[in-house]
């Protein structure tokens, strides 16, 4: 893939004086923010099925959001990375800018408010089993929150990626490498949480949630796993608002329809609704 030539700050301060302060217009090849960006690969990809106006808006937006889940994935891998290093700063930072990716996540279903049943039955039959349910990158940030579900790897068994998938299902989650670290830093925490299974789902435990009323009861400015435990409170918040709008984007286009992907759409999404991300960090709000 071409390569952006980098220059130094001396070589832009020469050609802003050299042309006058207006932008450079003329390149040998492509422009050096196509080449960077890789416009011509990604503005290649919108290839509609059918002639509805509005079916180019449900593509542009699913490919967007594509592009956020790999985002989220990616910030949460690095925060995962600095709780293990014991580098809870980074960590809290990492979950900071998560938060502000899952909220311009949560913008992009705007783009979609405007569908109604009628927009879109005009090009839906034509999607035939494609369904969101199949996103490896969605499970990949499900996976990470610490959301597990066995049955939800087999859509993936032949699909590229699908062995990436599978180890991050047997991984620790972000909630595991936080508890491991709340052990680290002097929590009494049990055996069957510290060494559980992690391609299980994850059961809430008494011992967590005393661990996070400590947390929050030394209020004093250095308390790091406070600010920690605000920044995994804000992408559990804005992670609920992305499901809370996927439901309602459903309701609004579809109603109680059986879903693309073979599930009973609506209800299917209603029942997800109900497994919670860092379950003791909620709970333990209640003994504070």
């Amino acid at each position: 893939m071409p390569r952006v030539r980098p220059i130094s700050a001396g070589e832009r301060a020469e050609r802003a004086r050299a042309g006058g302060g207006l932008p450079t217009l003329d390149f040998e090849q492509e422009t050096p923010y196509d080449t960077y960006v890789g416009t011509g690969a990604l503005l290649d990809l919108q290839r509609p099925i059918s002639d509805a106006p509005g079916e180019m808006s449900f593509l542009v937006i699913t490919q967007v959001m594509e592009l956020y889940f790999k985002l989220i994935a990616y910030e949460l891998g690095g925060a995962q990375e600095s709780l293990r290093a014991d580098r809870v700063p980074d960590a809290t930072q990492a979950l900071r800018r998560t938060a502000l990716h899952l909220e311009g996540l949560n913008g992009s279903w705007r783009g979609l408010s405007w569908m109604t049943p009628s927009d879109f039955n005009r090009f839906r039959d034509l999607l035939g089993e494609a369904s969101g349910l199949q996103s490896g990158m969605y499970r990949l940030v499900e996976f990470r929150l610490g959301l597990k579900s066995e049955a939800l790897l087999r859509p993936f068994r032949r699909s590229p990626g699908g062995d990436a998938l599978r180890r991050a299902f047997g991984e620790p989650s972000v909630w595991d490498d936080t508890v491991a670290l709340l052990a680290r830093h002097g929590h009494d925490l049990p055996d069957d949480v510290l060494g559980r299974d992690h391609g299980a789902e994850y059961e809430p435990h008494d011992a967590v949630e005393r661990a996070w009323v400590a947390v929050y009861r030394d209020d004093s400015p250095g308390n790091q796993l406070r600010w920690l435990g605000d920044a995994l409170t804000e992408v559990a918040e804005r992670f609920g608002d992305w499901r809370y709008q996927h439901v309602a984007a459903v309701r609004r286009s579809m109603g109680a329809k059986p879903g693309s992907g073979g599930s009973n759409g609506l209800a299917w999404l209603e029942r997800s609704m109900t497994r919670v991300v860092f379950p003791e960090l909620w709970s333990a709000r209640t003994h504070m």
